[in-house]
């Protein structure tokens, strides 16, 4: 009877033990990433100019390390695009700060992103604005984004898979509009479905080399844009191939 009871209790020993470890690994994890978050938004973002302190904190808040895959994890908050596969990436930690800073955020904001990857930049305007759709061409990275972004528990988050080039028709119009793919030209789709006032930030150029990150304001029917930045984006597909 002694036997089994010193059995139990080693028994009851190892799970205890087991249960601690595995709870203090997945804090100091934690507590790693925590960490390793508030450095990129420290130096590599708002040491390098960017003040909005909605974009800081919505950088602050969502987990970057969880939009990518579990072999670069330890790779996330290092300020350089990361691959997702598909040919696409998840952008720099930066270059998702200055485009949401570029679209003057106010909060009440309906946006439509093209082009939504990982999900990232989806997540990081949700965190600022009142509703969020975003349009993927590549199967494969819609459906991950989707389950993802759904798993994760973003309400206020529409995602379609598509060719974004035509933009959302039936949720027009948009206070901003947000391309996360390289564009020869501003598509005309998005400019007619953005609303009288609002933004349309777009990465535009030569597709292959280099392109200016654009931002285009539409002001009593006038188009007024203004250049940030060189940047370099994955080319967007489908009808914006066609178009010269």
């Amino acid at each position: 009877m002694l036997f089994y009871l010193a059995m139990y209790i080693r028994f009851i020993s190892i799970i205890i033990i087991a249960s601690i470890f595995f709870m203090s690994s997945h804090v100091l994890s934690s507590d790693l990433y925590e960490k390793k978050r508030e450095e990129m938004v420290r130096y590599d973002i708002e040491a390098r100019g960017i003040k909005d302190k909605k974009v800081l904190n919505a950088m602050l808040k969502v987990k970057r390390h969880l939009f990518v895959d579990t072999s670069l994890m330890d790779k996330a908050y290092n300020d350089h695009p990361l691959p997702i596969g598909e040919g696409q990436t998840i952008s720099q930690p930066y270059i998702v700060a200055l485009m949401t800073e570029a679209a003057s955020l106010k909060g009440s904001e309906r946006v439509l992103e093209i082009g939504t990857g990982s999900g990232y930049q989806a997540a990081i305007l949700a965190e600022i604005v009142k509703e969020v759709y975003t349009i993927e061409i590549n199967r494969k990275i819609y459906e991950m984004a989707s389950r993802r972004l759904d798993e994760m528990g973003y309400k206020n988050i529409k995602v379609r898979h598509g060719d974004g080039y035509q933009g959302w028709k039936e949720y027009a119009p948009f206070d901003v509009i947000m391309v996360t793919a390289a564009a020869k030209h501003i598509p005309p789709p998005l400019l007619e479905q953005l609303k009288e006032g609002g933004r349309l930030i777009i990465p535009l150029g030569n597709t292959l080399f280099h392109q200016n990150l654009t931002v285009v304001r539409k002001e009593k029917g006038r188009t007024i844009i203004s250049e940030i930045c060189g940047v370099r984006f994955v080319p967007m597909t489908g009808e914006a191939q066609k178009k010269k």
